[in-house]
């Protein structure tokens, strides 16, 4: 049976706030009149999508192109905004019926609900409708939800959507009385949500600075606040505050660093095709792929910059090792988390340089894998596929390299250290 997302948030001890939240209120709408319902804000970006109810609806084929590219893009296309406006939705006040025209790939009838709220037109709420469609008295009772989704489009409007400054004052700023004056405006913008549990993403590498290209915070639920922001030395990072109701519960910020990432795979797509890599270089091509990491939760604003380095750092994790990722969480990385805090360059030691030659790749996995296997020769044998005496004599030509004995203890730390911080 069909599990939808409200029982999965319950199950999970979730409990929806008076108003509900989008993919409730769509759901709702879905249950209503017995078909699919989409949600998008004023400007066509997808927020939440209805459930199908058969197998059928699951297939692309079932869907007609404008549908289909919004809910795999999230958005929709200028022409198509263009079209369905002149149907006069942005002015109603009521459902809108648009009968299907194939030649502009609207190839299912709909019904169009606006969702106001005191007058403004903040969004969509979408319905595939083929003839007879749904009943006038299903429709009005639909439209008795739209109002609460309007709210909550508002309130989100008004709380969260202007503060890409704030947030990046916050993240930017320095120590004392800077970072004292930027946690303050956040806070005034913020209202009372500046003082509810909330979670720190980072999406790193960002593929453009260009704020335009960060989407709408309305489109991700659950997120309060979001900015593009400089990450190391030549990349951008984006930084987005999400909202919580529990601190076990992180399923708000993980769904939303995984749209985030989506978002950023089309971005990168769209900027043409990656070159071959050059000889030595695969790793940092390989890397200019996105990953998010997620900070621990925390209740207020005063620790957003120990937040930012921890879901950085997640980040950077997820980037080095790619089985921590795509969206890894700070508690999770294990020794990263102290290798992320420590000064660039604090883990190049001299002895381990040889070995990290782009010519010495190989001797460098072996030396890796072994440590990672805590020093047992019939593991890393059989992950690395070699007989153990090729193995032992890789382990020898190590210690050639860096005069590090690997009996040792405070040497295979060091070394251990060394190649995992080479990933950062």
């Amino acid at each position: 049976m069909y599990e939808g997302p409200r029982e999965v948030r319950e199950n999970a001890g979730v409990t929806s706030d008076p108003k509900g939240d989008y993919q409730e209120l769509v759901d709702e709408i879905s249950e209503l009149l017995g078909v699919p319902a989409t949600l998008e804000n004023r400007d066509f970006e997808l927020i939440a999508f209805g459930a199908y109810d058969s197998e059928d609806e699951l297939d692309a084929s079932a869907l007609d192109p404008v549908r289909a590219r919004s809910i795999l893009t999230r958005r929709s296309t200028e022409a198509v905004r263009t079209w369905f406006e002149g149907f006069g939705i942005a002015r109603a006040t009521g459902p809108v019926r648009i009968p299907p025209t194939p030649e502009a790939g609207v190839h299912r009838g709909r019904v169009c609900l606006p969702v106001r709220h005191r007058g403004v037109a903040y969004g969509y709420v979408w319905l595939l409708a083929d003839d007879p469609g749904p009943t006038d008295d299903q429709l009005a009772a639909a439209m008795r939800v739209t109002p609460r989704i309007g709210a909550l489009l508002a309130d989100e409007a008004q709380a969260g959507a202007d503060l890409t400054r704030e947030l990046r004052a916050v993240l930017t700023a320095g120590g004392g009385w800077q970072r004292d004056m930027a946690v303050a405006e956040l806070r005034t913008a913020l209202g009372p949500r500046a003082d509810t549990l909330h979670a720190l993403v980072c999406v790193a590498p960002w593929p453009s600075p260009d704020p335009d290209d960060a989407p709408s915070v309305r489109t991700l639920p659950a997120a309060t606040a979001l900015c593009t922001l400089p990450w190391g030395a030549r990349d951008h990072g984006l930084a987005l505050l999400v909202r919580l109701r529990s601190p076990e519960v992180l399923t708000p910020a993980t769904a939303a660093a995984a749209r985030l990432l989506e978002r950023a795979d089309r971005l990168r797509g769209a900027g043409g095709p990656r070159p071959d890599p050059a000889p030595g270089t695969e790793d940092a091509v390989e890397r200019t792929a996105p990953a998010a990491g997620v900070a621990v939760p925390r209740s207020g604003l005063a620790d957003l910059a120990a937040a930012w380095h921890e879901a950085s750092g997640a980040a950077r994790a997820a980037l080095a090792e790619p089985r921590l990722g795509p969206v890894a969480h700070w508690t999770s990385i294990g020794a990263f988390r102290l290798l992320t805090a420590l000064p660039a360059g604090a883990v190049h030691d001299p002895s381990v340089r040889p070995l990290l030659e782009p010519a010495q790749r190989e001797l460098a996995r072996t030396a890796e894998v072994f440590l990672d296997c805590a020093g047992q020769a019939g593991r890393t044998a059989a992950e690395l596929g070699v007989h153990r005496q090729t193995l032992y004599y890789r382990l020898s030509r190590v210690e050639q390299l860096t005069g590090l004995d690997l009996d040792d203890g405070e040497d295979r730390l060091l070394l251990h250290m060394a190649l995992k911080a080479r990933r950062l």
